[in-house]
């Protein structure tokens, strides 16, 4: 429970002395207001907590919201990836692309730090930008799921260049404002923006190369 000086009070009742009010009831019940309206405890103070403890129900109510969207998201590009290791080895790679079997587990790496990250920053969502990067967040699932089935499903080359430049900036600002809330938090998802920024450089050259086979 918040406690507060009692001087407050204690003026408010040198203003009803003044005015004449003389009641000690009526003191008394002014009193009692006074310390309900700037004193609380239970789920009103928790609603001013800056940091959700971590066995908390609402940081496991964070924890089944942002792994369960990051892994959605990661579900829907296997999805559109299922014969993508076929499409990857007919195109016409550089020296300096990855073979197609490091795609997997490097995206799944990721993903797990994503959602880290994410349940992280929702625990601090009640900071200074915490929401604000949740948001972004959110908003950057949806071209990180588009990309795949953009390139690998619909082989459109030039739309899934613009989807990873979308992705690429999002993640920036997500990048920047889960750095405001804590350092930490951002620097997980410096691994993501990395491979989003060399996969965005690899769709540029495949593009340009495999004509036929990207639109």
């Amino acid at each position: 429970m918040l406690a507060y000086s009692t001087r407050p009070y204690e003026r408010w009742a040198s203003y009803v002395r003044i005015a004449g009010i003389s009641s000690p009831t009526f003191r008394e019940n002014l009193m009692k207001t006074s310390r309900a309206s700037t004193s609380f405890s239970g789920p009103a103070a928790q609603r001013y907590t800056t940091v959700s403890p971590i066995w908390s129900v609402d940081s496991a109510q964070g924890a089944v919201v942002w792994f369960g969207l990051t892994f959605l998201t990661a579900a829907l590009g296997a999805l559109a990836s299922a014969r993508a290791s076929q499409f990857y080895d007919a195109l016409r790679l550089p020296q300096w692309a990855p073979p197609g079997s490091v795609f997997g587990p490097v995206w799944s790496g990721l993903y797990t730090l994503m959602a880290v990250s994410a349940w992280l920053v929702w625990r601090h969502r009640h900071k200074v930008h915490g929401s604000t990067g949740l948001l972004l967040f959110g908003v950057a699932l949806l071209p990180n799921a588009l990309w795949s089935w953009l390139f690998f499903n619909w082989h459109q080359g030039l739309w899934a260049l613009i989807d990873i430049g979308v992705l690429w900036f999002l993640v920036a600002l997500t990048v920047r404002a889960f750095w405001r809330v804590r350092p930490v938090f951002g620097l997980l998802l410096v691994p993501l923006w990395g491979w989003v920024s060399f996969a965005g450089v690899l769709n540029v050259v495949l593009w340009q190369t495999n004509p036929a086979l990207l639109n």
